[in-house]
């Protein structure tokens, strides 16, 4: 069966990671986001597809990363994705962002630590963490504990009853020792984000995964109840950025 043609973004960090997936094409790219990202990611979507000789209306579907993560970003992300559906009656595949942090860890691994469980833990500011916990077997990822917005305290009396066997994530070079890693093996960094947010996808695509646009969500586990003037203008830029045909 050959590979459906979908089109992948996250900026639940402070990099962007996009993505082009077709019949024998895979094309992933990391930049810089944050501040950057509400006017960079239409143009370097529209950009992939006219490189590989494709425009818009051949999309099955469009992926994003739904979160957990930056409130700024999940909003971008969601934004964009939804207008380029809606636009197109295309479907959207939401994409859990700490599993992409998983999967991109998972590949870092030697092949024989590959399967089992993993979590993920992200610096989530404030003395908090975003984590959850994931299984990798052979029919694929499973959530074993859905994301959560942790204390230190919290996240650290779940891994002194359970101790961890793998994490991956940001919350292990910014909290150090405040977290009890155990004899967990630890992966800080991410390597390539945009290809696992693209495997990831792939696997969503042929799970069923995909809703319609109205039904696509950024997750939120943190309330935010005011935003900055910066963070208002990066939501109004990427929902009423118009997508030009590709």
């Amino acid at each position: 069966m050959k590979p459906p043609i979908l089109l992948a973004l996250d900026t639940a960090t402070d990099r962007l990671a996009a993505g082009l997936l077709a019949p024998g094409l895979r094309l992933a790219v990391n930049e810089a986001g944050g501040a950057l990202a509400s006017a960079r990611l239409i143009p370097l979507l529209m950009g992939l597809l006219r490189g590989a000789g494709l425009a818009m209306p051949q999309v099955q579907a469009v992926a994003f990363g739904r979160g957990p993560g930056a409130f700024t970003g999940l909003r971008t992300a969601c934004a964009v994705a939804q207008g380029l559906a809606f636009a197109h009656d295309t479907p959207v595949l939401p994409i859990d962002s700490l599993l992409i942090v998983a999967d991109d860890a998972r590949l870092q691994a030697d092949a024989d630590s590959r399967d089992g469980d993993w979590w993920v833990a992200m610096d989530a500011r404030m003395d908090e963490v975003y984590a959850a916990a994931y299984h990798h077997g052979p029919g694929g990822w499973v959530c074993m504990v859905a994301p959560q917005l942790y204390t230190l305290g919290a996240l650290g009396d779940a891994w002194h009853a359970a101790p961890p066997r793998c994490v991956a994530g940001s919350a292990i070079s910014a909290f150090g020792d405040r977290l009890p890693w155990g004899q967990a093996r630890l992966w800080p960094q991410t390597q390539d984000r945009a290809a696992a947010l693209l495997r990831l996808a792939e696997a969503a695509w042929a799970s069923g995964a995909s809703v319609a646009a109205d039904a696509a969500l950024p997750l939120y586990l943190r309330d935010k109840v005011a935003q900055t003037t910066a963070e208002r203008l990066a939501v109004r830029t990427a929902t009423l950025a118009g997508a030009p045909a590709a």
